[in-house]
């Protein structure tokens, strides 16, 4: 930490912080959610309870001339028992909408889970501080993108000038839920996940509901959805609901056209987006559940495999396949009372030939260069010219 008498402390509060759906008052500072309490009330999993505090598409934005700027903060990073540790999640520094500089924090807690047993141990850690230095000397727009991988404790904020908060953009709200594929899962940095590089492309707001491991269409993120304020609304279903072997047929699609349903209360006229699972070859055709493959864990290549038998898809388990036909249906049969309703097929955006070229290093989880290719392409085909949200592209940055 390096003080002098010219520096600027700011107390972290909601109106700095974009991205979360709210802000919670913690024992050292404020800590982002990306779903409401009421939400969090309704569901005892300790995975969704992970993933909705890990920071994915949430930023600390303010305009300054400072040319020095801390972050005091209190990250919880995950552990795998009997795996190398994952690496330190990382902070984007985006100045005027470019990326300046990227840094890290030390210390913090680990929290330990036991995959074949689902355990989790949390062990404490002191606050650590993120530094950015040499920034330019003017009046700048300044977004610190926080680790998608790392519950964030934000506790302080410290510049060599003063810090205001930013004005309305005036861009349009585009708001995102998926599995750990939207969530970031293996991508470079947090304004490196595909929706925050296609947020980018497209010139709009990101609002990351992205839940690794936690979309499951459940009522409770539906509401969440529902209540948030947007201009364009995209869900991407499936993964997870073949990686928990979750439901059978009979079950999905009603719960799908809950689901869609209940965002429509809110948001009865937005241009709204389906968007079925991209190509994963262990789960095209065999049912979930997906589990770890722990024979190369100690040398720190975790997979995964599915474990369901095809010949149970007569009983109704669900592949990828047959969900990518059961969305197009349920779509299809909306649209006549729904015209702002739209699908995409996840294959548009990481197909098998994709998968040839760059496979999937887990089975299941892109890595940076991928999450770049489903962000380029997610770009052209939802914000370009013939896309269903053309119309909210402003200026490209």
């Amino acid at each position: 930490m390096h003080m002098n008498d010219n520096w600027t402390t700011t107390s972290v509060t909601a109106d700095l912080v974009r991205g979360a759906y709210e802000v919670e008052r913690s024992e050292h500072g404020v800590l982002p959610h990306r779903l409401p309490a009421r939400a969090r009330a309704q569901c005892s999993d300790a995975q969704l309870a992970m993933a909705e505090a890990q920071p994915s598409g949430v930023r600390l934005v303010f305009r300054t001339r400072a040319t020095v700027i801390e972050l005091d903060a209190l990250r919880t990073k995950m552990a795998f028992k009997g795996a190398p540790p994952r690496p330190d999640g990382v902070y984007d520094l985006l100045v005027d909408g470019r990326l300046a500089a990227q840094a890290g924090v030390t210390g913090g807690n680990v929290q330990t889970v036991d995959m074949t047993t689902g355990t989790r141990e949390t062990q404490p850690g002191p606050i650590g501080t993120v530094r950015f230095t040499g920034l330019p000397d003017r009046m700048k727009d300044v977004e610190i993108w926080l680790p998608y991988n790392e519950i964030t404790e934000l506790v302080a904020l410290r510049a060599d000038a003063p810090v205001e908060r930013m004005p309305d953009s005036g861009r349009k709200v585009w708001l995102h839920h998926g599995s750990s594929i939207s969530h970031g899962s293996d991508a470079a940095s947090p304004s490196a996940t595909w929706p925050a590089l296609a947020a980018s492309l497209g010139g709009v707001e990101l609002m990351n509901l992205g839940l690794g491991g936690s979309a499951l269409l459940d009522p409770f993120t539906a509401r969440a959805l529902r209540d948030t304020p947007a201009d364009l609304i995209s869900v991407k279903i499936g993964i997870n609901i073949v990686n928990a072997d979750l439901m059978r047929l009979r079950a999905f699609a009603p719960a799908v056209h809950g689901f869609l349903d209940t965002i429509r209360e809110g948001h009865p006229t937005v241009p709204l987006l389906v968007v079925s699972p991209i190509y994963c070859a262990i789960h095209e055709d065999t049912p979930g559940p997906s589990a770890p493959d722990f024979s190369n864990l100690s040398a720190g290549r975790l997979q995964f495999m599915a474990v369901g038998d095809p010949a149970e898809r007569a009983a109704g388990k669900l592949t990828l396949n047959v969900i990518r036909d059961e969305l197009a249906r349920v779509v299809k049969q909306r649209i006549a009372d729904d015209p702002n309703l739209y699908y995409l097929d996840g294959r548009d955006l990481y197909g098998e030939a994709d998968f040839a070229e760059l496979p999937l290093p887990d089975q299941l989880h892109p890595d940076a260069a991928t999450h770049r290719r489903i962000g380029d392409r997610f770009n052209a085909l939802a914000f370009g010219a013939d896309g269903p949200f053309a119309f909210a592209v402003t200026e490209r940055p």
